[in-house]
């Protein structure tokens, strides 16, 4: 048996200015789609109502119209990039922020630098420069992104509380290489920094090793974690 959670694995380590490593996740095409698609309605709704509300005033409504597209389309992202969410309410919403590489809040110089970058992005038609690119990079970057040395990932949210000790130790089913042993242990090191969804989903590649080939769930997990504790001699 071997196990790929590395190849599955789309976590990206960064290290701050303090030498701490932290573990980001980007996202990926789809939800930022859907977050662009959301914060696109946002600003549609915005458009409709100045419009509504500047229409009557004439050459001077126009003017003021066109000004307050062209501050939506260019400056909207950048005024929630440099607020407290750190994201747009599209991406507020998916529960994505926008980072520096090394996990940090993003400064306004990377924030403007990445938005501006979006007319490139956009080429040669919908994003499609933005598409390949995100399509290549293990950590889903825009060129935008590149530029501005930034990364869209998920927030984090609560991790998942399992007592390893609590466990009773498992053995395993079949004999494990040296690899795969490595692996159930390094997941179980990591367990209480992963999110229950996320921990499930990597312990059910892991699953044959406890007999539940095919099944995944907190059940699952607890028993590919017990295998863990058998291997690590507490039996």
């Amino acid at each position: 048996m071997s196990l790929t959670v590395e190849i599955l694995d789309t976590v990206v380590t960064a290290e701050t200015p303090e030498g701490i490593l932290i573990e980001l996740r980007p996202a990926g095409i789809t939800v930022r789609c859907y977050a662009f698609a959301l914060d696109l309605l946002i600003r549609a709704g915005a458009l409709v109502g100045l419009w509504t509300a500047l229409s009557f005033m004439a050459g001077i409504g126009a003017a003021a119209y066109l000004i307050s597209w062209f501050l939506l389309e260019w400056f909207y992202p950048v005024a929630f990039e440099l607020s407290s969410w750190g994201a747009t309410p599209g991406k507020r919403a998916l529960q994505l922020r926008t980072v520096m590489d090394n996990g940090l809040p993003i400064t306004p110089a990377a924030s403007i630098t990445r938005n501006l970058l979006r007319a490139v992005d956009f080429l040669p038609f919908c994003y499609g420069f933005a598409f390949v690119s995100m399509l290549l990079r293990r950590d889903f970057k825009r060129l935008g992104d590149i530029a501005a040395a930034t990364l869209v990932i998920h927030r984090q949210q609560a991790t998942a509380k399992i007592a390893l000790s609590d466990l009773p130790p498992l053995a395993p089913v079949q004999p494990l290489a040296p690899r795969d042993q490595a692996a159930v242990m390094a997941l179980a090191a990591r367990a209480s920094g992963l999110t229950r969804e996320r921990l499930d989903e990597l312990a059910a590649l892991a699953a044959p090793i406890c007999g539940d080939a095919g099944r995944s769930g907190p059940e699952v997990t607890r028993r590919v974690l017990a295998v863990s504790q058998w291997l690590l001699g507490r039996r």
